[in-house]
């Protein structure tokens, strides 16, 4: 790359590092993480464990995004410098043009960063796969999800813990939920939640005719406990059950596994993969938490609606990716249009490309 290509690569990539100051709020992040690093010096800080871990995770979360602004901001220097050496050193010149890329890739995690600016958004999430129309490839095609968001999360770095495996009928899974934890794992996962269609070849089909599967992705946030939720223990019936599902002998010669049922709503949690009865039932009361306040959000959102006259689509229930694997291979997400043929790399983990699409597409209407 010449000098003066990677001169204005560079003032475009500074610009982007002013506008990041402002569009990050790096200043009130400043005042905000030296705020909760006085809370955690405070002699009496861990008596609440729960609000410890809250105030510890906030203000690591505050840490990172200005420490990546400050890396930004020194890549920037970094380029300068080498730029400016490079007219005697031509040596310089490559040093400053991987400068500048890094710093390119940089800003544009921190843009990503930006999107997710809801209450929950940078917390963390509990997906759910249920099948759907297809008997037992839907359920061969449910464990296929399962797998790949484990390997998505797992490649970002995120913390995964099974809640509950439902073993399906000879093959794949009945339900997986799962309890993602990272850093924006709730906002970067909200791409997923809808209708994910597969076509191929039916393994279990002696004829090997071509099949259509369908199975839904739930996403919901982690719920705080100091956040207040509309839930009166006394209206959940608790059931426990010997677990059907993996998790070692404790888990499968005792009666571990948990079902709420939430009596005026009628909404059924179950946790079976703890190894007691007891982290079973938090961790299903946990589930539980968060999907009466998605169905108390989903009134409010209806009743906005209504006062506006208008009718939104609700994204859970409609298709929204298409994976195809036979008689060509194509993943298309039907929302951003981002498609690839490299199915194996996507059904491997390889989710970020439609992730982040989905996000782009979002905030650009």
């Amino acid at each position: 790359m010449e000098l003066k290509d990677i001169q204005k690569e560079l003032e475009s990539a500074s610009a982007r590092v002013g506008d990041a100051f402002s569009f990050l709020h790096i200043e009130d992040k400043r005042a905000e993480l030296e705020a909760l690093d006085a809370q955690t010096a405070a002699p009496d800080f861990w008596n609440d464990a729960a609000n410890a871990q809250a105030v510890s995770k906030k203000a690591a979360n505050l840490r990172a995004t200005i420490e990546d602004f400050e890396r930004a901001r020194g890549l920037a220097d970094d380029a300068a410098t080498a730029l400016e050496l490079a007219g005697d050193d031509a040596a310089f010149a490559d040093e400053a043009a991987a400068a500048v890329a890094e710093l390119s890739a940089l800003l544009d995690a921190l843009e990503i960063e930006s999107w997710f600016s809801g209450e929950f958004d940078e917390g963390d999430a509990i997906l759910t796969v249920n099948p759907g129309q297809g008997g037992l490839e839907a359920q061969d095609w449910t464990e296929m999800l399962y797998q790949m968001y484990v390997h998505y999360a797992e490649d970002k770095g995120w913390k995964v813990t099974v809640l509950d495996l439902v073993p399906g009928e000879g093959i794949g899974l009945d339900k997986a939920t799962i309890q993602i934890e990272g850093r924006y794992a709730y906002g970067m996962l909200r791409s997923e939640i809808g209708i994910h269609r597969l076509v191929r070849i039916s393994p279990t089909d002696a004829k090997k005719r071509r099949q259509t599967t369908f199975a839904s992705v739930e996403v919901l946030p982690v719920i705080a406990d100091d956040i207040e939720v509309d839930l009166n223990p006394a209206d959940v019936r608790v059931d426990v059950y010997r677990s059907s599902g993996p998790g070692g002998q404790c888990v499968n010669t005792t009666d571990s596994a948990v079902r709420l049922t939430h009596e005026p709503t009628g909404i059924v949690v179950t946790c079976q993969n703890e190894k007691s009865q007891l982290q079973n039932k938090e961790a299903a009361f946990r589930v539980l938490r968060a999907k009466l306040y998605e169905l108390e959000e989903r009134k409010r959102q209806a009743e906005l609606d209504e006062l506006r006259g208008e009718r939104m689509d609700n994204s859970f229930g409609s298709q929204i990716r298409n994976y195809v694997l036979f008689p060509y291979q194509l993943v298309k997400d039907l929302r951003s249009g981002e498609e690839t043929g490299n199915v194996d790399a996507v059904l491997g983990g390889a989710l970020d490309p439609f992730v982040i699409g989905y996000h782009k597409w979002r905030v650009a209407q």
